[in-house]
């Protein structure tokens, strides 16, 4: 019974969603600190988890059910990890929002759905059996949706909700199938046993199109190319919402592809087109990221790239550094979301903005080869011969992104200061990631599988996204030797638009014409 205290959590803020809804609208001060509250508790529950995992070792509750139609937790390292992450960014969050929405005459059914959301994300975190795993995802969704449309007479946000609905629904569609498909090839709904048969090579066929569907559950949940345009269209939500997406939300796509680490393993096909979606869509985020002016806007095509190389990192078979990227990701983006308002005060409080050196191509070459020596030397005295082949790739890739700080250090104009700091966060970021890599490694030991050794195909994407990540970083480095180009120009509008790719996907989903004089009526909330 131990292995059902993770359970608590849920049932906690399920209870303080049912209070808010029964409290006032507006200034709901008791529905607020009773949400606070249970987002504390759930803290709480996780951390006694973790003491129970120590104790006790990973396991599964008993079901409530029988056979397929039961529910359990699971508690092991992956779902530990989801609950600290999960139930802590939701108590900032729910303390964020009880002053940001302080006056709002629905306040308190926002703190409704913001605590149910929470509660239905850490089911899904949790969940020992398929049909809980179901529950929670379809339940996570259907409630943020509510979320989505808080204003519901502002046409963008009913736009992005119903484009968002569609998406989802499709993933949905995708995840019930796989889930029996599995059961059908492992005779179980425990995920547990799956697993474990799968790692033993149990399974096949039904195996790899049960993975292929799970991959296109992940990519549509986590707002893959060309499928990303509702992510970048919810900013007409309240700010808290766009924290809270990064609970588990958005990226559950993510833990759903670590959850089935060992199914996916079974479809080295099926990673490959990870590989490249994920890829492509880091590539274009990021790009797209550079040429949006609004703060929030910028952020969530922030996310859209680093959903892409998550997606990257899990079709390289690294699911502890995916797991790792989830957590560090998730802080970081809810922190920024939280203090976007503050961070525009501070930039326009610079007197002078703008880069301190404009670094020439040698500038940039050198660069690139001393973070690539860095980079070695580093990686010499932590052991290149135990780290797999796609770890040195991925580490490759993360530190071309910081050549491009150095490359301003180097620059003519850069002072002395810049460049021992750019250097010496390019020291950091390589010591920090084979340090968190082999750290992840051994926590993860036994819980996820081993990153098996690359075939011909592996070898030749990780050879692809190297070199194409590489072109990328220089270009973006030497960016503003031709920004003012008039080629540059025309691109920037281009990409500033997205390629309008959204604008194709909006028709393919038949348009998204929608009447200005439709007023915040019930019917129209449930749009």
């Amino acid at each position: 019974m131990i292995h059902a205290l993770p359970l608590l959590a849920p049932l906690l803020l399920a209870g303080a969603s049912w209070y808010a809804f029964r409290s006032p609208g507006l200034r709901p001060r008791g529905a607020i600190r009773v949400a606070e509250l249970a987002a504390l508790a759930a803290i709480l529950v996780a951390v006694l988890s973790g003491v129970a995992l120590f104790a006790y070792g990973p396991g599964t509750s008993p079901a409530v059910g029988y056979g397929y139609v039961a529910l359990a937790s699971r508690l092991d390292l992956v779902s530990l990890v989801m609950l600290l992450l999960v139930s802590f960014i939701g108590w900032v969050v729910l303390r964020y929002a009880g002053t940001f929405l302080d006056g709002e005459e629905r306040q308190g059914p926002f703190t409704g759905w913001m605590t149910a959301t929470l509660a239905a994300v850490l089911l899904l975190v949790q969940s020992g059996t398929l049909l809980q795993l179901v529950l929670g995802w379809v339940g996570t969704s259907l409630l943020l949706h509510q979320l989505l449309l808080f204003y519901p007479d502002r046409i963008a946000a009913r736009r992005a909700a119903r484009k968002k609905f569609i998406v989802s629904r499709i993933g949905d569609v995708a995840l019930v199938g796989a889930v029996v498909l599995l059961a059908i090839s492992f005779k179980t709904g425990d995920i547990a046993t799956i697993l474990a048969a799968a790692r033993a090579g149990e399974g096949l066929p039904l195996t790899l199109a049960g993975a292929t569907l799970i991959a296109i559950a992940a990519l549509l949940k986590s707002a893959q190319f060309p499928t990303h345009g509702w992510l970048t269209e919810v900013m007409e939500t309240p700010t808290p919402v766009s924290a809270l997406l990064h609970a588990g939300v958005v990226n559950a796509g993510g833990f759903l592809l670590i959850r089935f680490a060992d199914v996916m393993l079974q479809a080295p096909i099926v990673l490959a087109v990870l590989v490249m979606v994920g890829g492509f869509t880091a590539l274009f985020g990021s790009l797209v990221m550079l040429t949006q002016s609004a703060v929030k806007t910028s952020l969530a095509w922030s996310t859209v790239a680093q959903m892409g190389f998550m997606i990257l990192q899990c079709g390289l078979a690294l699911f502890p550094i995916a797991l790792l990227h989830i957590v560090a990701h998730s802080l970081y983006k809810a922190h920024a979301f939280l203090g976007s308002g503050s961070a525009v005060e501070t930039v326009a409080s610079i007197r002078r903005p703008g880069p301190v050196a404009i670094p020439n191509t040698k500038a940039v070459g050198r660069a690139f080869l001393l973070a690539l020596a860095i980079y070695a030397v580093i990686g010499v005295l932590f052991g290149f011969a135990d780290k797999p082949p796609q770890a040195l790739a991925l580490g490759a890739i993360l530190i071309f992104g910081v050549a491009y700080l150095i490359a301003q250090g180097l620059a003519d104009a850069a002072p002395w200061a810049l460049t021992w700091r750019t250097s010496l966060y390019s020291m950091s970021a390589a010591t920090a990631y084979f340090a968190l890599q082999r750290i992840s490694d051994q926590m993860m030991h036994g819980t996820l599988p081993a990153t098996p050794q690359p075939g011909p195909l592996e070898w030749t994407l990780m050879l692809l996204a190297v070199v194409t990540f590489g072109v990328v970083a220089v270009a973006q480095s030497l960016f503003p030797l031709w920004a003012y180009h008039p080629a540059a120009a025309g691109l920037r509008v281009h990409l500033a638009n997205g390629l309008y790719v959204n604008a194709i996907f909006d028709r393919l989903l038949g348009g998204w014409t929608l009447s200005r004089s439709v007023s915040a009526t019930p019917a129209a909330i449930k749009e």
